[in-house]
Protein backbone atom coordinates (compact mmCIF):
# COMPACT_ATOMS: atom_id res chain seq x y z
CA UNK A 1 0.00 0.00 0.00
CA UNK A 2 1.40 3.81 -0.66
CA UNK A 3 1.98 5.77 2.18
CA UNK A 4 0.24 9.00 2.03
CA UNK A 5 1.23 12.33 3.97
CA UNK A 6 0.45 15.42 4.74
CA UNK A 7 1.72 18.18 7.14
CA UNK A 8 0.38 21.17 8.74
CA UNK A 9 1.79 23.97 10.37
CA UNK A 10 0.12 24.93 13.88
CA UNK A 11 0.92 28.08 15.17
CA UNK A 12 0.04 27.54 18.48
CA UNK A 13 -1.95 25.05 21.07
CA UNK A 14 -5.15 26.86 20.14
CA UNK A 15 -4.90 25.52 16.86
CA UNK A 16 -3.68 22.10 17.40
CA UNK A 17 -6.63 22.02 19.33
CA UNK A 18 -8.52 22.97 16.48
CA UNK A 19 -7.56 20.73 14.19
CA UNK A 20 -8.54 17.58 17.13
CA UNK A 21 -11.96 19.64 17.46
CA UNK A 22 -12.72 19.50 13.63
CA UNK A 23 -11.36 15.51 12.99
CA UNK A 24 -13.53 14.62 15.79
CA UNK A 25 -16.98 14.58 14.30
CA UNK A 26 -15.00 12.44 11.62
CA UNK A 27 -14.14 9.62 13.71
CA UNK A 28 -16.20 5.78 14.21
CA UNK A 29 -15.68 2.85 15.41
CA UNK A 30 -12.64 0.87 14.30
CA UNK A 31 -10.68 4.22 14.03
CA UNK A 32 -7.08 4.34 15.55
CA UNK A 33 -5.09 7.16 15.78
CA UNK A 34 -1.37 6.64 16.49
CA UNK A 35 -0.05 9.99 18.46
CA UNK A 36 3.95 10.68 18.07
CA UNK A 37 5.94 13.16 19.34
CA UNK A 38 8.67 13.89 21.54
CA UNK A 39 7.63 14.47 25.69
CA UNK A 40 5.88 17.36 25.70
CA UNK A 41 5.02 18.04 22.15
CA UNK A 42 1.01 18.08 22.76
CA UNK A 43 0.21 14.55 22.13
CA UNK A 44 -2.54 14.73 25.20
CA UNK A 45 -3.22 18.14 24.41
CA UNK A 46 -4.29 16.65 21.01
CA UNK A 47 -6.10 14.09 22.85
CA UNK A 48 -7.82 15.93 25.45
CA UNK A 49 -9.32 18.44 22.73
CA UNK A 50 -10.20 15.61 20.81
CA UNK A 51 -11.81 13.45 23.25
CA UNK A 52 -13.77 17.08 24.84
CA UNK A 53 -15.27 17.74 21.12
CA UNK A 54 -16.45 14.04 21.33
CA UNK A 55 -18.15 13.82 24.41
CA UNK A 56 -22.55 14.71 24.86
CA UNK A 57 -21.46 17.14 27.92
CA UNK A 58 -18.04 18.34 29.65
CA UNK A 59 -15.87 16.38 31.61
CA UNK A 60 -12.44 16.04 33.37
CA UNK A 61 -10.24 14.15 30.87
CA UNK A 62 -7.07 13.46 32.28
CA UNK A 63 -3.86 12.18 31.35
CA UNK A 64 -3.84 8.23 31.06
CA UNK A 65 0.25 7.89 31.62
CA UNK A 66 -0.81 6.37 35.29
CA UNK A 67 -3.78 4.57 34.89
CA UNK A 68 -2.33 3.47 30.89
CA UNK A 69 -6.15 3.89 29.27
CA UNK A 70 -9.20 5.73 29.66
CA UNK A 71 -12.52 5.01 28.42
CA UNK A 72 -14.90 7.72 27.32
CA UNK A 73 -18.68 7.89 25.47
CA UNK A 74 -18.92 9.90 22.33
CA UNK A 75 -21.83 11.20 21.21
CA UNK A 76 -21.19 9.40 17.73
CA UNK A 77 -21.89 6.12 20.09
CA UNK A 78 -18.71 4.42 19.91
CA UNK A 79 -16.29 4.52 23.25
CA UNK A 80 -12.97 6.53 22.89
CA UNK A 81 -10.15 4.59 24.54
CA UNK A 82 -7.35 6.59 25.17
CA UNK A 83 -3.87 5.00 26.00
CA UNK A 84 -0.75 6.08 26.83
CA UNK A 85 1.65 3.52 26.50
CA UNK A 86 4.63 5.20 27.77
CA UNK A 87 5.22 2.83 30.75
CA UNK A 88 4.45 -0.03 29.07
CA UNK A 89 7.71 -2.56 27.71
CA UNK A 90 5.96 -5.60 26.34
CA UNK A 91 3.21 -6.73 24.03
CA UNK A 92 1.86 -8.78 26.94
CA UNK A 93 1.62 -5.67 29.31
CA UNK A 94 -0.43 -4.01 26.25
CA UNK A 95 -2.82 -7.16 25.45
CA UNK A 96 -3.81 -7.25 29.18
CA UNK A 97 -5.00 -3.49 28.58
CA UNK A 98 -7.69 -4.89 26.34
CA UNK A 99 -6.55 -2.18 23.43
CA UNK A 100 -6.23 -5.10 20.94
CA UNK A 101 -9.91 -5.86 21.10
CA UNK A 102 -10.49 -1.83 21.43
CA UNK A 103 -8.83 -1.34 18.10
CA UNK A 104 -12.13 -3.00 16.24
CA UNK A 105 -14.95 -1.55 18.55
CA UNK A 106 -13.68 1.77 19.73
CA UNK A 107 -12.64 5.08 18.55
CA UNK A 108 -8.61 4.50 20.17
CA UNK A 109 -5.95 7.00 20.70
CA UNK A 110 -2.50 5.93 21.47
CA UNK A 111 0.41 8.14 22.63
CA UNK A 112 3.56 6.38 22.81
CA UNK A 113 2.51 3.89 20.05
CA UNK A 114 6.32 2.33 19.18
CA UNK A 115 5.23 0.38 21.85
CA UNK A 116 2.47 -1.19 20.13
CA UNK A 117 4.92 -3.34 17.92
CA UNK A 118 3.18 -6.11 15.82
CA UNK A 119 0.44 -4.58 17.43
CA UNK A 120 0.11 -1.59 15.59
CA UNK A 121 -3.19 -1.44 13.14
CA UNK A 122 -2.36 -0.89 9.94
CA UNK A 123 -5.24 1.34 9.29
CA UNK A 124 -3.94 3.42 11.56
CA UNK A 125 -3.59 7.34 11.38
CA UNK A 126 -0.35 8.26 12.49
CA UNK A 127 -0.07 11.76 13.84
CA UNK A 128 3.20 13.15 14.99
CA UNK A 129 3.77 16.06 16.78
CA UNK A 130 7.21 18.47 16.49
CA UNK A 131 8.03 21.29 18.34
CA UNK A 132 8.77 24.48 16.35
CA UNK A 133 11.40 27.03 16.91
CA UNK A 134 8.93 29.63 18.24
CA UNK A 135 8.50 26.92 21.36
CA UNK A 136 4.29 26.98 20.89
CA UNK A 137 4.06 26.39 17.23
CA UNK A 138 4.15 22.59 15.96
CA UNK A 139 4.51 20.75 12.99
CA UNK A 140 1.60 17.89 12.76
CA UNK A 141 2.49 15.36 10.21
CA UNK A 142 0.22 13.17 9.22
CA UNK A 143 0.52 9.61 7.68
CA UNK A 144 -1.61 6.57 6.42
CA UNK A 145 -1.76 4.13 4.32
CA UNK A 146 -5.38 3.06 4.33
CA UNK A 147 -7.68 4.91 1.72
CA UNK A 148 -10.50 5.20 3.89
CA UNK A 149 -8.79 8.18 5.87
CA UNK A 150 -7.99 9.94 2.52
CA UNK A 151 -11.67 12.09 2.81
CA UNK A 152 -11.32 12.39 6.42
CA UNK A 153 -8.19 14.08 6.23
CA UNK A 154 -9.45 16.47 2.96
CA UNK A 155 -12.78 16.90 4.96
CA UNK A 156 -11.76 17.47 8.29
CA UNK A 157 -8.42 19.08 8.33
CA UNK A 158 -7.87 20.45 4.49
CA UNK A 159 -10.90 21.42 3.69
CA UNK A 160 -10.86 20.98 -0.03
Amino acid sequence: MTTRHHELHLASPDETCRCAQALAPFLHAGDVILLGGDLGAGKTHFARCLIQASLPAPEDVPSPTYTLVQTYTSKQGPEIWHADLYRLGSAEEIEETGLSEAFSDAICLVEWPDRLGPLTPGTALCLTLVATDNDIGRRMILAWTDPRWDKTIRDALLHE
